[in-house]
């Protein structure tokens, strides 16, 4: 890609969501499965806003989530890639180089056995690339920017993941 240090993508953290859309069982399922799969507690997720006609009240626990970072980031995102069959969707990128995908099974996973306590999940990924530098923007003290240059776009983050995990983007 680029020669300079700075301009060098890496992968700040992946996201892990499972929304079930209820509280009680299937979200200890939910929290089981994550657990499983990451070998990380999860987050418990709560309704933004009470919506009658699905039974769902603000604040009620609604989801699971996990973050990883660094190293486990990067073996969760192999074994991620791979149940995709390497193959991602230009679609699936956004213009500041992030990519979601969708797993309707976590199952489909590899290393990931079926488990009949749990049963099955779909679940999101969020995957988040950075530079060196964009620290600064995160910054309290000072409002600073990443300039438009030093930005990911959407070919950078195609480019780093066709080289580092030998995806082919459709």
């Amino acid at each position: 890609m680029e020669s300079s240090s700075m301009k060098r993508i890496a992968v700040d953290k992946v996201v892990i969501n499972i929304g079930v859309g209820k509280s009680g069982e299937p979200m200890e399922k939910a929290k089981k499965a994550l657990t499983e799969l990451t070998g990380h507690q999860p987050a418990i997720r709560g309704a933004k806003k009470t919506v009658r006609d699905f039974g769902i009240h603000q604040g009620e626990p609604i989801g699971a989530m996990v973050t990883l970072r660094r190293q486990e980031a990067i073996e969760f995102l192999k074994r991620v890639i791979a149940a995709k069959r390497n193959v991602l969707k230009e679609s699936s990128f956004d213009n500041f180089g992030n990519l979601s995908i969708g797993i309707h099974e976590h199952i489909d996973i590899p290393g990931t056995k079926y488990n009949p306590e749990i049963g099955i999940f779909g679940m999101d990924v969020n995957i988040v690339l950075i530079r060196p530098g964009y620290r600064i923007a995160r910054k309290s003290r000072k409002r600073a920017k990443v300039g438009k240059s030093h930005r990911i776009t959407k070919e950078d983050a195609i480019a780093y993941f066709r080289e580092q995990f030998g995806a082919e983007v459709q």
